[in-house]
């Protein structure tokens, strides 16, 4: 599966608790989940009380069973079954590794190559200590200059990539791009604090991650499936910095 680097620009729904629906058919929903909105309730809930599946719920009506998870500051595809087969047959995909999924990030500097790979354990986050294998692998969609400092430089440097993550570890993406010093703009855990600020300044005030694809085998019928979520107005905000080309400038 290739996601398409063009940048089309998303749209909000008229009811402000519904959420986008990418993909629906009688087993499956893929949905476009707004950043900022929990999946589901747990440890790090911290009281909150609005969480997706108690929105699809009652938005669909139904039983919902989430097949994989997205952190809280992440937008983008999230893929649920409508009963318990379809959720074992996806689960069982998920595990397999043949689902494929493809995000969009922001991220500090230039990466020196088009495409890289990280590879690097990561544990399973608080209370889970033991490491296991992590790899994510990232290309490199568009680059850019800004017209503001960092350290050491009268200007800023930013790239957008592709994060494919071949397995599924906690906060996987953003600790991978920390580890290869390509800090997520927005990530207040795991990023660079100066280029935050910087993008808050000119008005994105989320996280640059968002689930761009989804593609998997229909447990029904088998058919290939592909499903894309357009990035938010935020996110476009962001991506509106990538319209001119990176200057030759320094290396």
């Amino acid at each position: 599966m290739t996601a398409s680097p063009s940048f089309p620009r998303t749209r909000e729904p008229t009811d402000p608790l519904a959420l986008r629906v990418l993909h629906q058919d009688d087993c499956l929903a893929v949905i476009d989940k707004p950043a900022g909105l929990m999946v589901h309730d747990s440890a790090l809930a911290r009281g909150e009380s609005d969480f997706v599946v108690d929105r699809l719920r009652q938005q669909f009506g139904r039983q919902v069973f989430l097949v994989h998870r997205l952190d809280r500051a992440t937008s983008g595809c999230l893929l649920l079954a409508f009963d318990r087969d379809t959720a074992g047959a996806l689960g069982r995909q998920l595990m397999a590794g043949t689902i494929d999924k493809r995000y969009w990030a922001v991220c500090r500097g230039w990466p020196a190559e088009d495409a890289f790979e990280v590879d690097h354990p990561l544990d399973g986050g608080p209370g889970k200590p033991e490491k296991k294998p992590a790899v994510t692998r990232f290309r490199v969609l568009a680059r850019t200059e800004c017209d503001w400092p960092s350290t050491g430089f009268e200007t800023s440097r930013y790239a957008l990539v592709e994060a494919q993550p071949l397995t599924g570890r906690f906060r996987q993406i953003r600790r991978h791009l920390k580890h290869a010093s390509h800090h997520l703009i927005g990530d207040t855990s795991h990023g660079d604090g100066r280029h935050n600020r910087a993008f808050r300044m000119i008005g994105v005030h989320r996280m640059l991650l968002h689930a761009r694809a989804l593609g998997f085998e229909h447990p029904g019928d088998g058919r290939p499936m592909v499903v894309e979520a357009p990035p938010d107005g935020p996110f476009g905000k962001a991506l509106d910095l990538f319209d001119q080309p990176p200057r030759t400038g320094r290396d």
